[in-house]
């Protein structure tokens, strides 16, 4: 198998990755750090070895393993790497796409060093039946055997050959590696005779090959069935050469190894080559990997371009006409062809005449006839006997349990437990005699043993289910041995505390030396075995639930005669038993059948099996033992450590039992065992697989046959038929197969059939896969105290194809998946608890383990710890892998065998992984026998808290069922739409405010500079502003006359210092106070333009000053004024740094005013001229600047008054930025035109003293205050829990009547509302909060009036919403969104809804944009471009048809009408208006319009760490940014819950997920997120994220 090198890549030119790149930030120092021991010094050639076979005969030459701590991966299976092996192969001569990686933040990529690695645990406890994890063989820390002379491996191809050697990182990323190719590198390999060049880092593959672009992931994204389609492949397309062969192992593109060597050597000069095979990291279209962010995301756009499967034809209907796809069977699937199966019979149980009546009886006879008899041996952890029990003993000691149970419990008259009770069973795992002596002790007193875990901590993964049970059995004594008791979690006063859901235990230690000894005439009742329960054996199901299986005394009793019967049982035989006894297997033979027999049990503890492997094997020649029980991983390890044993001798075993002889990876454990321990004296025969089930108990078992030339039954079977059902034997297409093999036949004396998985329990086509039942007395019968899942499991009638019942008796479902072949042989396939279906397809969770476990290029899965389920996401199951990472692994090993996982998944069960996770090593919840807890850990990925460090999500690829794309359908004509809406009775959406009515003293005034100069006339002490400092105290008011005579010395100064005329533009920097008004109004005065500017912000002048410097340049200030302050500050040392301070225009500073008044005051001649310019910057980040001419302003102003009956006796606060729209108009302009106090509260001055905005309304009586939502906000968080104190102050809301928020973008309702509640108990009435509406063509549209009625919310369907329609749906419905009114339309204003592509109305039903007529309509766009087209389509629309003639301004706000059943103050109808969102915001994804701040609402609600979120659109790609309050351990948390609640409510696939630091989301001075500017700093790199995931 000599591999040719790879072409090498056509490299287009690419930039060099930017220095600031978050994906090159930690890698390059890491790398260095990691492999600059291990570089080699000068390249050389890469050899190629053929992979020799290692047989028995050339086993002499082993390689070492590596030394730092080695580990299990469970039982590998050849077959199935083989098929892995394949399937790579295939990804990669199918050409492929590379996916980014994802990003991290230094910080997270923890550097553990090879001396951090954990030893295995050493928890007792033997592996959890049904758990999928083998535990880790000892590191050379622990002692008693030193990993140097522990063999790497001895796997003897069964079917295969195999290699055995080790393989690197290809980019050298791993020390670990590259120590190993050192050692290696003097190490002749195989049979080549060649000595490896010790420079080369060449080592062979192990068991893997690798895709020749090394450490990035290359996935082929599958594509139907056929291969026409796919886009050529980007790396192999200049080469055509035959690529079938295995890729070269080395995976570099060039010959010589070229690795970048540390600066300042020798070759500095010429351009170092980049480490490793970075040439291999540039895509197919050239672009670095190690590139800018977008470079990425083009990538993954690349990759997400591959076609997807074949797409599917029919839908079902989620509501309306959202459809989801569901998938249809493919009429090309394999279907089921057999005849129907018929019932198997196990042979006649011949009952043996001396066989006793019960297990108490034969306890009874050996006890008395034979004492010395031997029962149980156990041993220690060093592997010598501990403690022998004779027959004699346990039937004296057992009889004393039973006396004091029953007589030293409670009194006399009242004893705690009565025959036919449930006591607790809790003894550890090295314990299995105390188990016993108790076991049967239950049994004598007639007591219901139930055996359960020792609780090792309060918290143990599923320990509150096992107390479920322990109370749902009634359980209220516990026997536990002297050990396990004082080994028991105790709370301070020493007592056992009650641990979580269990109910209250009574501890009774059974140890003889605590016991009295019964009376001479006391002896135990023995019976014949009856119907009454026996024990009950605990079962944990998928969902993480606890059953308890009751077995009765006559079915415990038959099952020991059927093993008996099968297995061969006779007196006083030896059995090894390395099996957990409390359960299962191991209770069944070596506590339960043995005790029939007389046989003498040797027990091996699971601790024993940790130090020395082998242990099971010594005692089988030790005692010359006939029996073992074990389970595959017991045979694997012995394989790994067994090392030329030469005293190994295993003739005398006529039997070993494998327990879980049904595993998928079983097979090459029992056959790898015996192709080494043949030579040893092992009988091919005596290999018994078995398959066994809580319900059912023993299903089936190969019998120990003398007859060898009969071979066991191999199923070769199909992967893609199974996933179907089906079972079709696979010769052509190796390469996903699952081979099985049999468990032998049905137990003596049982009836076996197999009835569809699901629905009624029909019996299934001989060629079909479906669930075994079992009719026997030898079966559970009831899960205890639940009778509608026990009628389902232990009392099924199985159907045949016309519905007949096959027999009177009911048959027992044993959860198992399979099928009976020739010869009545049973195949397992699967079980029910680990079967997924995903779109139609079963697939088992064991062989997707199975296939992950054969991926190991660098045995990267920390012994072995994977733990497979599905999640419902969208409709489908969705395949989640969560896999323990080595301690050591790199990130490119990481993502490197991510990769690979993903492609032989695919590859060989043509499924996609929705989501593959990796935890650090011994992370993942644990069942008390140290498997991974599945249902505790499915929980843990949902809820969020699995803390993983490495995410791969893959929706791109696993979800097929998203509703189909929006086709645009072809526009109607404008007649059509007309006649449309008149015959369905739709209104044109329009409405409009009052009318402005009769003109009052002050509005005879055109311009605002006179209205002040009446003012200070006729009332010149009335105070027109109060403003109010940090404690609530005021800090300077005005009166009319104080502010008529500050306006005119500041026209002056214009005039005089700043040699303005008329007409110029002014910048008025101040911050928000009482000098912002007078220089506003002296600029009126001096026939000035100002701009209010926000000034910089001292701590932060880089980012806030450009802005500054911007507006002043952009609106044409000749001139600004400011204070002293903020002079100093604009020309300090920071500023020059942030701007060119030599361009600023003259600064006036207006703390140092002229004594003497103008001579003339200003009078403008047409009110149409400009009074003021108003910038701000939208949320998608453009500034812009709008013109209000003096009758707008003046208009705007009256607006307001009437619909806020403003009056100079009224008093208003305010607290919000006086810069732009409506906050400077209420600010700076309405005092002056209404005559009513402004209390003014500077927003700033909140942060000091969140208080002070409602405390100033209420020490005030203020009835209307206006706000903005980053005030309500500082309100809300920070006021939250000081209401009482608030009250106790005497804060009293309750004449609050309007509180509007000041805003220009969809009203936040969950904000107001909350506000609301909070402040309720404070007298705020829940109907005064409101919000208002502006834009930049019109500062407000709508704003709540005192008069009008209150805001009215609806919910609509976020589906209709999407395709622009709006559908009123009841509150609480699914996909409901609350939107709640934006105040009440002005006076003078009218709005209508159009479509915003055609500019025709629409009617009320329909999502369009708001345009909107008014005289307060700013006048148009100031700007230094002069875009006229923008600016007569924003300003001047007229609609396309109906009113043609009115001239509109577009608002770019989404919106629509509803009339509803309120009614004005003039008696009309209400028409209210609800905003959902700015045009420019909305992102059209899949044809269909999505508003960013739903998405955004759903990510929050996902994860409690997860406090602000923003998304936004890339190429089509969905982007997600959220903001991570919390560890950074938990970013990695988010990405699933993100990627899921955005399908299951929004339909869209997340394209990339962002994790950054609180405050990174930029936000504007109205609170608003500005998406843009985040868009531009996460493509420009500059977010510093924590990390970043890519999804497929």
């Amino acid at each position: 198998l000599v591999s040719h090198p790879p072409p090498p890549l056509p490299i287009p030119f690419s930039s060099p990755p930017l220095a600031g790149d978050i994906t090159q930030k930690g890698y390059e120092k890491k790398r260095s750090k990691l492999i600059g021991a291990f570089l080699p010094k000068a390249p050389g050639k890469g050899k190629y070895h053929s992979r020799t076979p290692v047989t028995p005969g050339s086993s002499s030459r082993y390689h070492r393993r590596r030394s730092s701590g080695s580990r299990d991966e469970r039982y590998r299976s050849d077959v199935h790497t083989e098929a892995v092996q394949a399937a790579l192969a295939k990804q990669k001569e199918r050409g492929k796409m590379a996916v980014p990686m994802p990003s991290k933040r230094r910080s997270l990529v923890v550097q553990s060093s090879m001396d951090a690695y954990t030893p295995p645990d050493t928890s007792s406890g033997s592996e959890e039946e049904g758990s999928m994890q083998g535990e880790g063989t000892p590191t050379s820390s622990q002692g008693s055997i030193n990993m140097e002379n522990w063999i790497s491996r001895a796997i003897h191809g069964s079917t295969t050959s195999s290699t055995t050697s080790s393989s690197s990182t290809q980019s050298g990323g791993s020390g670990a590696a590259s120590r190993l190719a050192d050692v290696m590198g003097q190490t002749h390999l195989g049979k080549s005779g060649k000595q490896t060049h010790p420079s080369t880092i060449t080592l062979l593959t192990y068991l893997y090959l690798p895709l020749s672009c090394g450490p990035w992931l290359a996935i082929g994204l599958r594509a139907g069935g056929t291969n026409s389609n796919r886009l050529p492949s980007p790396c192999l397309s200049s080469h055509p050469e035959n690529h079938s062969t295995p890729p070269d192992v080395t995976g570099y593109t060039t010959d010589s190894i070229q690795v970048e060597r540390p600066q300042g050597s020798t070759t500095a000069s010429r351009a170092t080559p980049k480490y490793g095979n970075a040439e291999l990291m540039e895509t197919g279209d050239g672009v670095p990997v190690g590139g800018r962010v977008s470079a990425k995301i083009q990538q993954l756009v690349n990759t997400l371009k591959r076609p997807k499967r074949p797409p599917l034809r029919e839908f079902f209907v989620d509501d309306f006409e959202e459809l989801l796809e569901v998938q249809q069977p493919d009429p090309n699937q394999p279907k089921a062809e057999g005849a129907q199966m018929l019932a198997m019979r196990g042979e006649q149980l011949g009952v043996v005449t001396n066989w006793p009546p019960s297990l108490e009886a034969a306890l009874q006879r050996w006890g008395t006839i034979s004492p010395k008899a031997p029962c149980l041996t156990t041993m220690d952890t060093n592997g010598k006997p501990l403690y022998i029990l004779t027959y004699g003993k346990l039937w004296v000691r057992s009889m004393k349990v039973a006396y004091n149970i029953l007589h030293k419990l409670g009194n006399k008259q009242e004893p705690m437990v009565r025959p036919g009770d449930r006591v607790a069973l809790v003894f550890p795992n090295n314990d299995p005699a105390a188990f016993m002596v108790a076991f049967y002790g239950c049994l004598l007193a007639e007591l219901v043993p139930v055996p359960i875990e020792v609780p090792l901590t309060r918290k143990d993964a599923g320990s509150q289910q096992i107390g479920f049970l322990l109370g749902s059995c009634g359980v209220t004594v516990a026997l536990t041995s002297d050990a396990c008791h004082k080994g028991l979690p105790k709370s301070t006063t020493g007592e056992i505390p009650q641990f979580k859901g269990w109910p209250k235990l009574l501890w009774f230690v059974t140890e003889s030396k605590h016991l009295s000894k019964p009376p001479r005439d006391w002896f135990p009742h023995i019976k014949d075995a009856n119907n009454d329960t026996a024990y009950i054996e605990y079962k944990t199901c998928k969902d993480g639930s606890v059953l308890g299986v009751t077995v009765m005394r006559i079915a415990l009793l038959t099952h020991c005669q059927a093993l008996t019967q099968s297995c061969g049982y006779t007196e006083a035989e030896t059995i090894v038993n390395v099996l957990d006894f409390k359960k299962d297997v191991g209770l069944w033979h070596g506590i339960l059948t043995s005790v029939m027999n007389m046989m003498h049990v040797i027990s091996i503890p699971y601790s024993l099996m940790k130090v020395n492997p082998l242990s099971w094997i010594q005692k089988v020649c030790q005692y010359k033992a006939k029996v073992a029980c074990v389970k595959s991983r017991d045979m694997h390890w012995a394989l790994v450590a067994h090392k030329d044993q030469r005293d190994v001798n295993l003739s005398s075993l006529r039997m070993l039992v494998v327990a879980d002889g049904s595993n998928p990876w079983s097979i090459s454990s029992c056959d790898a065992f015996l192709n080494v321990f043949q030579s040893k004296g092992l009988k091919p025969e005596v290999i018994c697989p078995c398959a066994s089930s809580p319900e059912a108990l023993t299903v089936a078992i190969r019998r120990p046959t003398d007859d060898s030339n009969q071979p066991p039954g191999r199923g070769v079977l199909s992967m893609q038929g199974l996933s179907h059902g089906v079972i079709r034997v696979d010769s052509e297409e190796k390469l996903s197969v699952l081979t099985l093999q049999d468990v032998g036949t049905a137990m003596p004396g049982a009836l076996m059939c197999v009835v569809k998985p699901d629905g009624v329990s029909q019996l299934c086509k001989t060629d079909e896969i479906g669930e075994l039942c079992v009719c026997s007395v030898a079966t559970g019968t009831s899960y205890y105290g639940l009778s509608g899942m026990t009628k389902n499991t232990f009392e099924v009638f199985p159907m045949n194809s016309v519905g007949a019942p096959i027999s009177e008796y009911p048959f027992t479902r044993t959860g198992l998946l399979g099928f009976v072949g020739p010869g009545g042989l049973c195949f397992i396939a699967g079980k029910m608890d680990g079967l997924m279906v995903v779109g139609g397809r079963r697939h088992n969770a064991d062989d997707i383990v199975a296939t992950a476990l054969a991926v190991e290029p660098m045995k990267f899965v920390y012994r072995g710890r994977i733990a497979v389920f599905s999640i419902t996401v969208l409709h489908d199951e969705r395949i989640v892998v969560v896999a323990e990472q080595r301690p050591d692994s790199t990130e490119e090993d990481s993502f490197q065998w991510m990769s690979r996982v993903l492609q032989a998944i695919d590859g060989i069960h043509q499924v996609g992984v929705y989501c593959l996770a990796l935890v650090p090593s011994n992370t993942l919840p644990k069942t008390p026998l140290g498997g991974i807890h599945l249902s505790e850990t499915k929980q843990l990925f949902l809820e969020g808290s699995l803390h993983p460090c490495n995410v791969l999500m893959c929706p791109h690829t696993c979800v097929t069922n998203l509703p189909k794309p929006r086709q645009k359908q072809p526009e109607i004509g404008p007649a059509s739409v007309m006649v449309g809406n008149l015959v369905s009775g739709k209104r044109i959406a329009q409405a409009s405010g009052r009318d402005l009515g009769q003109m009052e003293d002050n509005d005879q005034f055109l311009f605002l500079s006179e209205v002040l100069q009446w003012r200070a006339q006729t009332t010149p002490d009335h105070v027109l502003y109060t403003l109010l400092n940090s404690r609530g105290t005021i800090a300077s008011s005005l009166s009319c006359v104080q502010l008529h005579k500050r306006a005119e010395k500041i026209a002056t100064m214009l005039a005089e210092r700043g040699h303005l005329q008329d007409g110029d533009h002014v910048a008025l920097v101040y911050p928000p106070g009482i000098d912002l008004i007078a220089a506003f109004y002296g600029c009126l005065y001096a026939g000035c333009v100002p701009i209010t500017v926000r000034p910089p912000h001292p701590q932060n002048i880089a980012t806030t000053l450009p802005t500054v410097k911007m507006i002043v340049e952009v609106s044409r200030s000749a001139c600004m004024m400011t204070t002293a302050v903020i002079c100093k500050l604009l020309r300090s040392k920071e500023a020059s740094a942030a701007v060119d301070v030599r361009t600023w225009p003259p600064v006036l500073d207006t703390d140092d005013l002229p004594k003497k008044k103008p001579p003339l005051l200003y009078k403008p001649s047409n009110p149409d001229t400009l009074a003021y310019l108003d910038f701000s910057v939208s949320t998608t980040g453009m500034l812009a600047g709008v013109k209000m001419s003096h009758t707008a302003t003046s208009a705007f102003c009256r607006s307001i008054k009437l619909q806020c009956e403003l009056y100079p006796s009224r008093e208003v606060a305010i607290c919000l930025d006086p810069y732009c729209g409506l906050g400077f108009v209420i600010w700076c302009l309405c005092s002056v035109y209404s005559g009513h106090q402004s209390i003014l509260i500077p927003p700033s001055e909140l942060e000091v003293n969140p208080a002070l905005w409602l405390l100033a309304v209420s020490q005030y009586k203020v009835r209307d205050t206006f706000c903005s939502y980053s005030v309500m906000e500082l309100c809300t968080k920070g006021l939250g829990l000081q209401t009482e104190s608030l009250k106790s102050r005497g804060l009293d809301l309750s004449r609050v009547r309007t509180c509007v928020v000041v805003a220009e973008e969809r009203p936040r309702i969950a904000l107001t509302q909350s506000f609301s509640k909070l402040f309720k108990d404070l007298g705020l009435h829940p109907r005064a909060v409101s919000t208002s509406f502006g834009c930049r063509v019109n500062l407000a549209v709508c704003l709540q009036g005192t008069s009008g009625p209150d805001p009215t919310t609806v919910y609509v369907d976020m589906r209709a919403l999407r395709h622009d329609r709006v559908r009123l749906v009841e509150r609480g419905s699914p996909h409901s969104l609350p939107l709640m009114e934006s105040g009440k339309i002005l006076p003078g204003v009218r709005i209508i809804i159009a479509n915003p592509e055609t500019k025709g109305p629409l009617g009320d039903s329909h999502l369009g944009e708001i345009w909107v007529c008014s005289g307060h309509n700013a006048s148009g766009y100031f700007t230094v471009y002069g875009d006229e087209a923008l600016q007569s389509d924003h300003f001047n629309s007229r609609l396309s048809f109906g009113d043609t003639q009115t001239i509109w301004a577009r608002t770019g706000y989404l919106g629509f009408l509803r009339r509803t059943e309120l009614t004005d103050a003039s008696g009309e109808r209400h028409d209210a208006l609800y905003v959902v969102g700015a045009l420019d915001e909305a992102m059209e994804l899949r044809g269909m319009r999505y508003h960013p701040i739903d998405i955004e609402t759903s990510v929050i609600r996902t994860h409690k760490s997860i406090t602000e979120c923003a998304v936004f659109t890339w190429t089509n790609l969905l982007v997600v940014v959220v903001e991570l309050d919390g560890s950074e351990q938990e970013a990695l948390d988010l990405v699933p819950l993100v990627t899921n609640v955005v399908l299951e409510e929004h339909y869209l696939i997340v394209g990339v997920v962002v994790v950054v630091d609180i405050g990174v989301i930029p936000i504007n001075s109205r609170g608003e997120k500005q998406r843009m500017h985040l868009r531009d700093g996460f493509l420009a790199d500059q977010l510093d994220p924590i990390y970043v995931a890519y999804n497929m």
